[in-house]
């Protein structure tokens, strides 16, 4: 079932959505070379837990017999990974490494979703059209975002723009409702048919999350049954933001 949240709801909302911007902010300003991910995770987690938030990723159930609960606060991808890298102390950061991150903060019993991928030190030019592209793609798609359409229309708008540079999208994964619960109805593709799916309505919360990949769309699941990365080894980047869907233009929650 479609959540359409109430005016209390969505200013409850609104709090942890502004800690998952702050927290993004914040990375912006300390990642660099020579940290390892678990030292970047465990700094996020502080810096989270300082304005109230929950880490609401940290301890995740896998779903899977032999797979443990997510163990990080943040997924933390570096250049082939898409998606749901866990954070270690044996992963450095590297100069010209493209590095994703992924965050959802809890706060008053809502949740905050968004991702940003960052670009560290000298990186090639290869990497900074993908990260331009994936987070352009973003902002492309929420045009359609209003009552009235329907999400293929966002899917749509995502793969539309992707593919005029030659990159792929993500099929396996996709964006989603957000509220309550993490992962609500309705799921967001980033690929479909215009006109299709659910219809927006007012009062809507959705996460919107191109994911790209520069070379073919083809994934796999690294062995410990979290991580997904390029099948190739290509370069991938990840791009989100929760937003809340009105009569007119759409509302970014995760940036302030």
């Amino acid at each position: 079932m479609i959540s359409i949240k109430s005016k209390r709801e969505i200013e409850l909302m609104k709090e942890a959505c502004k800690i998952t911007a702050l927290t993004y902010d914040y990375i912006e300003k300390i990642i660099k070379p020579g940290m390892s991910t678990l030292e970047l995770d465990h700094l996020a987690e502080r810096f989270i837990k300082e304005y109230g938030g929950i880490p609401a990723q940290k301890g995740y159930p896998s779903g899977v017999r032999g797979v443990p609960d997510f163990p990080g606060t943040l997924c933390i991808s570096i250049n082939d990974e898409v998606i749901h890298g866990i954070p270690s102390k044996n992963v450095i950061i590297k100069d010209g490494d493209v590095v994703s991150v992924d965050l959802v903060v809890l706060k008053n019993g809502y949740n905050g979703d968004a991702a940003r991928t960052y670009l560290v030190g000298n990186v090639t030019d290869e990497a900074k059209e993908l990260v331009e592209v994936t987070k352009q793609a973003f902002f492309e798609a929420i045009k359609y975002a209003k009552a009235g359409n329907r999400v293929g229309d966002i899917s749509n708008a995502v793969d539309t723009y992707v593919r005029k540079f030659g990159f792929s999208v993500v099929k396996e994964f996709q964006g989603h409702g957000i509220g309550k619960e993490m992962h609500e109805e309705p799921g967001v593709p980033n690929y479909g048919k215009p006109g299709k799916g659910p219809r927006l309505e007012a009062g809507m919360t959705i996460a919107v999350e191109p994911m790209v990949i520069v070379g073919k769309p083809d994934i796999w699941e690294l062995e410990d049954g979290w991580t997904i990365a390029t099948q190739d080894g290509s370069l991938a980047a990840h791009y989100e933001n929760t937003i809340l869907i009105t009569e007119n233009e759409p509302k970014i929650l995760t940036i302030i």
